[in-house]
């Protein structure tokens, strides 16, 4: 990965008191053996930090671009992309030729993440639409790649059910936030948001045609295989 070692350890987003997927020594530990981002994801995560911002963070960047180069995908849709941080680790993965949809629906993430997107030098791969994710996924014709899912927990199940058709067949759908903060298993009365990934997950295990795993990495992230 030609990203520059810088040796600063800057924070991976708000700190969040409810994540306890990770036992904390475990957690520090990995992120202890990531090597430096370069200064634009570094300045993303900073902001993120001190604003409330959420993003992957690092460890979870890394395994986006990872499943990228191995599935080799090219042609990648990413519902809830926020400032664009998760974003630029799908596009630098997949390369001058790739073809990345970022969508958010609020219009200052948007100009700020096409400013990241510029320094990042990725900007000509990106293509920015400004509105709600799974109408401009319904919007946007063709087949995917792999689809990574970002978008407010309560839409789940429903980008579970769009998404899945616009994927080819031997694309990935990944998603964050898979085990939502163990509220999965944690609440006795689970509310809409703790529902609705709670389905989604169902949804992942049970649907014919493809093959998922979740990851206990950070809030848990689910890769599911169209076959």
């Amino acid at each position: 990965m030609a990203l520059k070692r810088s040796g600063v350890r800057i924070p991976s987003g708000p700190p969040n008191p409810h994540r306890e997927i990770v036992a904390a020594d475990i957690e520090r530990y990995l992120h202890s053996l990531l090597p430096g981002r370069d200064r634009v994801l570094q300045e993303m995560e900073e902001y993120a930090h001190h604003h409330l911002v959420p993003i992957v963070g690092p460890a979870v960047g890394r395994l986006l671009y990872l499943l990228v180069k191995i599935s080799r995908a090219r042609r990648i849709f990413e519902m809830g992309s926020a400032i664009g941080y998760s974003t630029i680790w799908l596009a630098r993965a997949a390369g001058e030729r790739g073809e990345v949809y970022y969508t958010d629906s609020d219009p200052a993430n948007a100009r700020r993440a096409k400013e990241y997107f510029r320094l990042a030098g990725v900007e000509d791969r990106v293509r920015i639409m400004v509105g709600e994710a799974l109408e401009s996924l319904r919007r946007t014709r063709g087949k995917f790649d792999l689809i990574f899912n970002d978008v407010d927990k309560e839409y789940y199940p429903e980008a579970f059910r769009v998404a899945l058709p616009r994927l080819r067949r031997g694309g990935l759908l990944v998603t964050d936030n898979a085990l939502w903060h163990g509220r999965v298993v944690r609440q006795a009365r689970p509310d809409a948001a703790t529902r609705a990934v709670i389905e989604f997950n169902r949804l992942l295990y049970s649907t014919p045609g493809i093959e998922t795993v979740i990851l206990p990495l950070r809030d848990g992230v689910s890769v599911s295989l169209r076959v």
